[in-house]
């Protein structure tokens, strides 16, 4: 499996190198090469990367590894008066309630970013689009551009990005009450995330993420993730609607299984 990570004697090695244009391994001295950039400058975030739910122990073959991840709830402010039984919903036996994505409904953003699986940065100069692999969910996100007077509320939302130095702010509004992550943990329909793209080196961007949600949490918070360059990924083709075996939780053996 590409994404399982591959033990090997040179890995210490294989962390410290970087690749240049030609694909060709190479020592940097510095340990990070220079990061890649537009041709008005800007750094480009263009590649398939593997985001906040991958270990980045980046194997011979360009491997890595899948991890559960969630926001880490030390990180999270105080709630609001009340809204205990909003953040927290209990399972009612509903599974679009309980475990939406069960009946391949969407998982939604900020959920989506930690899904276990790659995402591809797309960027020109006045756009970032991601495409995820997970269900085949986009974002095509104007650069320079402010959000529209009437938004409709959506599980993507609305965002919209902007620069700050060599920092790229992705700004989101207009998302519907839904899960905030897999463990019954979901936000209001006045949820507001800001989300910062810096390139530590030429493969390692950093993640950070900010919640505000001023029906759940008494002023935001953020966490901060890191983001893996893999060169030699493409997406795959996911689709829940076809050979989905866990439909309503509950499974069947595939052919291979049985």
């Amino acid at each position: 499996m590409r994404r399982l990570f591959l033990a090997a004697a040179g890995l210490a090695l294989l962390l410290a190198t970087t690749r240049d244009a030609a694909g060709q391994s190479k020592q940097s001295k510095t340990g990070a090469a220079r990061i890649p950039r537009m041709p008005d400058g800007k750094p480009n975030f263009t590649g398939v990367w593997a985001g906040p739910a991958f270990a980045h122990n980046v194997g011979s073959n360009d491997t890595d590894t899948p991890v559960v991840t969630s926001f880490d709830a030390k990180k999270m402010a105080p709630l609001v008066p009340g809204a205990e039984a909003k953040f927290r919903q209990r399972p009612n036996g509903d599974l679009r309630h309980d475990d939406p994505t069960a009946l391949c409904l969407p998982d939604g953003h900020p959920r989506e970013v930690l899904a276990p699986y790659a995402q591809q940065l797309i960027q020109t100069p006045d756009k970032l689009v991601i495409l995820y692999e997970y269900m085949h969910f986009f974002r095509a996100i104007p650069i320079g551009k402010a959000h529209p007077a009437d938004v409709d509320l959506t599980f993507m939302g609305d965002a919209v990005a902007k620069w700050e130095g060599e920092t790229l702010v992705i700004d989101t509004i207009g998302l519907r009450e839904w899960t905030l992550a897999a463990s019954n943990q979901w936000h209001s329909d006045a949820l507001h995330t800001i989300e910062r793209l810096r390139h530590l080196d030429a493969t390692t961007v950093s993640y950070d993420i900010t919640i505000d949600d001023p029906k759940i949490f008494t002023k935001p918070w953020s966490q901060e993730f890191q983001m893996k360059l893999h060169p030699t990924w493409t997406i795959l083709e996911q689709v829940c609607e076809e050979n989905n075996r866990c439909e309503g939780g509950k499974c069947t053996s595939s052919d291979s299984q049985k």
